[in-house]
């Protein structure tokens, strides 16, 4: 019996600081970062995802950053399939692969031993499903919340290809939260390691605030624009990520980008919070808190210490 590769798994909120850690960790225990974000695996999306600096890519080496268009349909098994690979990969060059990132999903994706093989549903009662609510997510989205409250709460109002496959499953009979449990069967080819880093509430709600502000001055409202003139629309999944989907709609309301901007925060601080509950499902995760803006040397000591411990 192969033995199980070692893989870390680093998560928590956006804007809670994961980046900076992962990289201190690669570079302190020969590790290759994979990323667990669904925003940074866009190509031109590099402001609005906040994706690793240059700086922080030279010092580690990143996977599933910059791999597709906008454009390109992108589900939790592709990235399951790509992410599987750099694992392999990384692992068979003895190095440590270190997953970074908070999208749940995708999390899941790779921590449970989790079949997509037959989950594509049918394309042609998706079709009548959205034409049913008018192509109107919020529409789909109450629709979804009359089928089942609880799954409604795990799917964001902007994500219309899982609430489709959601309303579809239920529609076809499947009990409620059936395809949305997170209580699966752990995956047998991964020794995970899980590491989650947390703060303060409105000490990370300052943090994405700030964050956002900086994001502004980096020139997101014009990357924004320079997206929307390479012909990306809103009807793009990836132009549907926080940041993106607030600055067009403001423009296409004939206000400016700057109006988006305390809309944008808001959004993610309500992100971070849906974040932060789906990540204290995984019992066997480690908390480490984090506070202030310096790194904090005593909490990634005990991270490494940590991790080595739970190496085989």
């Amino acid at each position: 019996m192969r033995k199980p590769i070692n893989v870390v798994f680093l998560a928590g909120p956006t804007a809670g600081g994961k980046t900076e850690y992962a990289v201190r960790l690669a570079a302190e225990l020969g590790g290759e970062i994979v990323s667990a974000d669904s925003m940074q695996i866009y190509k031109y999306m590099d402001i609005g995802s906040a994706k690793p600096s240059p700086e922080e890519r030279t010092a580690a080496r990143h996977w599933l950053v910059d791999e597709i268009e906008p454009s390109e349909p992108f589900s939790v098994a592709d990235y399951q399939k790509r992410a599987k690979a750099c694992v392999a990969d990384i692992a068979e060059r003895g190095r440590l692969p270190i997953v970074c990132g908070g999208t749940g999903l995708y999390l899941n994706a790779l921590i449970y031993d989790m079949d997509f093989s037959a989950s594509s549903g049918d394309p042609g009662k998706r079709a009548a499903i959205w034409a049913s609510v008018g192509e109107d997510p919020k529409r789909l989205h109450e629709l979804l919340t009359s089928l089942d409250p609880a799954a409604a709460l795990e799917i964001h109002e902007n994500n219309v290809k899982r609430m489709l496959r959601a309303v579809e499953r239920l529609q076809g009979g499947e009990e409620k939260l059936a395809a949305f449990k997170t209580i699966e069967k752990r995956n047998p080819d991964y020794n995970a390691i899980l590491i989650g880093l947390e703060r303060d509430r409105a000490e990370l709600y300052e943090r994405i605030d700030r964050r956002v502000d900086k994001l502004y001055e980096a020139g997101l409202a014009q990357e924004v624009k320079a997206l929307s003139e390479m012909g990306f629309t809103a009807s793009d999944i990836a132009m549907k990520g926080i940041g993106y989907k607030e600055i067009m709609d403001a423009v296409a309301a004939g206000g400016s980008a700057a109006d988006a901007a305390e809309t944008i925060k808001l959004n993610t601080r309500h992100y971070a919070k849906r974040q932060m509950t789906w990540l204290r499902r995984y019992e066997d995760m480690k908390w480490f808190t984090l506070k202030g803006d310096a790194f904090c040397e005593d909490a990634f000591n005990e991270m490494k210490s940590y991790i080595r411990g739970r190496l085989i």
